[in-house]
């Protein structure tokens, strides 16, 4: 067995890779992974601390709000408030931004802090997701609506956290994806896979069928006789970040489209989709809201929607030519 690689480790070898790397975006990677130390901490003792269940009220989305979705909010922005590199924060818990008071600052996260936390009450799986920024608007001025509303190609880094049986933390710079499992009785991340890639094809699917009839016709059409011809297994969580990462190791394809209910999608452009998007592409994916990459989608508000179809590259041709007959 070689040498065990930390985060930080990992994280300082990628940054010299760049001449010139100030290490403004090492030094906020290593905020945003402390915090979900801090995050995993908390939901594996949620229920003897008996912050599980419905904390009262609902989000911007009219979703139930959990005391999880609460605490890993709080966390993830009091973190990144006393990193100093980071000037927006917009996050699935929040309506409007929150802007901190390092306005100079280079970064700005989107976040979905506690991905999938119905899952809590049954001890299912979850996930943190976040999309980092660069600021287009000098540091001398006030950031704004021009630092916010981009496309998903613009993003310097995203990743994910998930919380199930490991603590795992997935992470892009646009360099491919590299994976790292929490060592709790330490509490450092290692490298677990430098380059993850998705198979060409899987053996999974993963959507909401009770959803299925108010799908789009070809993609009705699609799935009836895609599984005529190739039999493939049902898989779904619930919790993107675990339907995700079980499509990055064994293939397939993970699907929330548009439906009657909702016809722009329920997934979130910029917090969601846009770093699942970066992902998936730069593990040798393919992700699009049904017409065009997901990274090529242009938000008109913080928390817009998007339909959102991705996986393994063989599985999404064909998926798009099935689309495409709309």
């Amino acid at each position: 067995m070689g040498r065990l690689i930390t985060l930080d480790e990992f994280i300082l070898k990628s940054q010299n890779r760049f001449p010139g790397a100030k290490g403004d975006l090492s030094q906020l990677l290593r905020d945003i992974s402390l915090a979900c130390k801090l995050i995993s901490k908390e939901v594996n003792r949620a229920g003897l601390a008996r912050i599980l269940g419905a904390a009262g009220g609902s989000n911007v989305h009219g979703e139930a709000v959990k005391k999880l979705d609460l605490i890993a909010n709080d966390l993830l922005i009091g973190t990144l408030s006393r990193s100093g590199t980071v000037c927006m924060i917009v996050s699935e818990e929040n309506e409007a931004v929150v802007r901190l008071p390092r306005t100079s600052a280079t970064y700005i996260v989107f976040m979905d802090p506690l991905d999938g936390s119905s899952n809590t009450d049954v001890n299912g799986s979850i996930g943190t997701i976040f999309s980092i920024y660069q600021r287009r608007t000098h540091p001398a001025d006030e950031p704004g609506d021009a630092d916010l509303l981009r496309t998903g190609r613009e993003q310097v880094a995203a990743g994910y956290v998930l919380y199930g049986t490991d603590t795992k933390l997935l992470y892009t710079t646009g360099l491919g994806v590299s994976e790292f499992t929490l060592e709790p009785g330490i509490g450092e991340f290692f490298l677990a896979q430098e380059e993850v890639r998705i198979p060409r094809r899987g053996p999974v699917y993963s959507a909401n069928e009770g959803n299925r009839l108010d799908w789009p016709a070809p993609l009705q059409d699609f799935w009836r006789h895609s599984l005529d011809m190739q039999p493939r297994s049902s898989r779904y969580i619930g919790s993107m970040v675990s339907d995700v990462h079980r499509t990055l190791h064994i293939g397939g394809l993970f699907l929330y489209p548009e439906s009657t209910g909702n016809p722009r999608g329920k997934l979130r452009l910029m917090y969601e989709a846009n770093p699942m998007a970066f992902l998936v592409e730069q593990a040798g994916g393919g992700a699009t809201d049904g017409t065009i990459p997901i990274l090529d989608v242009t938000a008109d508000a913080i928390h817009d929607r998007c339909p959102v179809y991705l996986g393994s590259p063989d599985d999404m041709a064909s998926l798009m030519s099935a689309l495409r007959t709309r």
